[in-house]
């Protein structure tokens, strides 16, 4: 049977003393995973030498990987400094992510705040990130898409219309969205993700706004979360099971609709609990 699922950490496995994402790579093949996500949230800071190093290390044991782009990026403010600084760390990170081989460019979309209303937030981020694809286009940039995150805050564009939307408009070749089912759960204020039906509900809204490629695979963060009035606050991990979501259920959710999907652990313990959720949709029959 194919691979359905990939599962890996966000960053670094939490045991590694030292070394590498060359050195994270050959470490997580050893402990049973095949996928990590490049953490670029600070700032792109890695040469093409070195990213061109974790590509041919991915190829060589199989492994998927994904790259976050910086925080601080808001593509729905009006201020057009602000603008401009996104869009070039943006472009940065999709220069380095198609350096290493990095098929999905993960970022923050922007707030609502000092947009007279969310519609106005969703079309500037759209109308911003255009100028993104263009620079993709003209450079011949294949195999690496940028890919708006569902944000874990109220105050925050990326509910999982908008990043449907944001893709519909800028293209498949593009754009295809990543869900953390983690910010849903707390954006929600923990009234969603609570049901397999949930999570079969954001997968199919996602395939008949996009299409079948933007599940094939779906690219997903997962933690358990503490969330606020204000959303998100904290990640915690699988083992505290005072926070949701539950991961089983999420799991369920790609069982019934048969789709594909890179799994990013966010938990503080990353990989180990990017082997708990291997093992429990291993028990679950769908791997």
């Amino acid at each position: 049977m194919a691979k359905r699922l990939w599962f890996g950490p966000a960053g670094k496995p939490v045991g590694m003393k030292s070394g590498d994402y060359v050195k994270a790579i050959e470490y997580i093949v050893r402990e049973g995973l095949d996928a990590i996500e490049y953490e670029a949230v600070r700032g792109v800071r890695i040469s093409e030498k070195k990213a061109r190093a974790i590509r041919e290390a991915a190829e060589k044991y199989g492994v998927v990987v994904s790259m976050h782009a910086p925080y601080y990026l808001n593509f729905a403010s009006p201020n057009p400094e602000t603008v401009r600084k996104s869009q070039e760390r943006l472009i940065a990170a999709v220069r380095a992510a198609s350096w290493m081989g990095a098929y999905a460019v993960v970022f923050h979309p922007g707030y609502y705040k000092d947009n007279a209303s969310r519609e106005e937030a969703l079309r500037r981020t759209i109308e911003n990130l255009r100028p993104v694809v263009e620079w993709m286009r003209e450079q011949g940039v294949t195999g690496v898409w940028i890919a708006p995150e569902t944000t874990g805050k109220p105050t925050q564009v990326g509910s999982v219309d908008e990043v449907i939307e944001i893709c519909r408009e800028l293209g498949e070749k593009y754009c295809r969205p990543a869900v953390d089912w983690a910010h849903l759960y707390a954006r929600s204020i923990g009234s969603y993700v609570t049901d397999v039906a949930h999570v079969v509900e954001v997968i199919e809204r996602i395939e008949e706004g996009l299409g079948r490629y933007a599940v094939e695979p779906l690219h997903t963060h997962f933690s358990r979360i503490e969330y606020g009035q204000g959303g998100e606050r904290e990640h915690h991990t699988l083992a505290e099971e005072e926070y949701g979501p539950e991961w089983r259920t999420v799991c369920r959710g790609y069982r019934e609709t048969g789709i594909k999907g890179v799994i990013i652990s966010e938990s503080p313990v990353l990989d180990q609990d990017a082997l708990v959720m291997k093992k429990i949709c291993e028990e679950e029959g769908y791997l």
